[in-house]
């Protein structure tokens, strides 16, 4: 009940009125409310979380809660580290982290696509560097918590090759991989919106990348976060690569580039033309599932698979599920729908297990 009444006042009442305004102003006021509230568990479990043990689901050896993560990208400097599990999140990715500070790109960094259910972002690993966020997050009381870090090279000029970017990439890997509360890692390889001189989502860079991660002994579970606009064959020498190296987790996939995808309102992206970004949401969801079922059709059990992209309810959810996916992510399906919407979709996979199971879902 509470769930749906919080759905109700947010889409009828207070999305409309956070939807006039600038959406970094918002996602900035939001996540210091939202760091204010994380010792308010009571309330905020009541508002919005689910909780069920039938949801409870072993992956690379971690037990999560249940399966519905938030992804990369929102809450990128740490501050919502202990409260999104009160929220309803089985687990939450912090960063993009990145090893040295970044302002990010030359606003605007956002933009909203109502009748495309998408945002455009263009932040370029904003974040305040490793360190500073490594001691944020030392502050917070996260035992109880599953915590992943995003790692990305630091969109800065001095980056400039890709030994340089390599070193950058493991000082973040360094500083983090021995803190107890850090349960996995995201290795970002993806990100279309960063002026790195070579990309990581080569073959050959890719390789040397990991290879270099391989040297670190890091014990925690990596997932790759995959480009969305690759063709199968080039994401299937990637995933070989990785499991080469012992990295057996995968996430299908990043924001999508091309403004001529079929999901994208016409007049919306006209009216952004003369704003650089790249696009989540509903634009990202149908090359996510096919990446998904393609990888686990052809990796089978050898891969672990989080599906991002275009989730929006728990119909979204099962799909993702039933094409292979092990575990899913999204921010904007948050964004559009409420602050409940891990709650709802927690619920409805519950229900859903419960009636194949037939066990009570609570």
């Amino acid at each position: 009940m509470a769930h749906t009444i919080a759905g109700v006042v947010y889409k009828n009442l207070i999305k409309p009125v956070l939807f006039r305004c600038d959406p970094e102003t918002v996602h900035d006021k939001t996540t210091k409310i939202g760091e204010r509230l994380e010792n308010q568990e009571w309330l905020l479990n009541r508002l919005f979380a689910y909780q069920n043990t039938i949801l409870r689901k072993t992956v690379l050896g971690l037990e999560f809660e249940n399966p519905v993560g938030l992804a990369a990208g929102f809450d990128y400097n740490g501050h919502l580290a202990k409260v999104m599990k009160h929220v309803g999140f089985g687990f939450n990715t912090i960063g993009t982290v990145t090893a040295q500070k970044y302002e990010g790109n030359k606003p605007p960094r956002l933009a909203r696509l109502p009748k495309s259910k998408s945002l455009l972002v263009n932040k370029g690993f904003k974040s305040d560097g490793a360190e500073i966020i490594a001691r944020r997050l030392d502050g917070k009381k996260l035992s109880r918590h599953m915590i992943g870090i995003s790692v990305g090279g630091s969109n800065v000029p001095e980056v400039n090759t890709t030994s340089k970017a390599i070193d950058d990439y493991l000082k973040t890997f360094n500083l983090f991989k021995d803190r107890q509360y850090v349960k996995y890692f995201e290795l970002n390889i993806s990100c279309p919106n960063i002026a790195m001189t070579e990309s990581f989502s080569t073959l050959k860079n890719f390789q040397e990348l990991v290879r270099a991660i391989g040297s670190l002994g890091i014990t925690q579970p990596i997932f790759v976060k995959m480009p969305s606009e690759i063709a199968l064959e080039e994401s299937d020498a990637l995933v070989r690569v990785a499991l080469g190296h012992g990295i057996r987790g995968f996430i299908f996939s990043n924001l999508i580039k091309n403004r001529n995808n079929s999901a994208l309102e016409k007049e919306e992206v006209a009216e952004l033309r003369d704003i650089p970004g790249n696009f989540s949401g509903a634009p990202t969801a149908e090359n996510s599932k096919r990446m998904v079922k393609h990888t686990r059709d052809t990796f089978g059990a050898d891969v672990a698979i989080i599906s991002c992209g275009g989730i929006f309810s728990a119909t979204d959810a099962m799909e993702r599920f039933s094409l292979g996916a092990d575990l899913i992510q999204f921010i904007t399906g948050m964004i559009y729908e409420g602050p409940q919407l891990a709650g709802e979709i927690n619920r409805g996979i519950a229900r859903f297990l419960a009636t194949r199971s037939h066990r009570s879902p609570g």
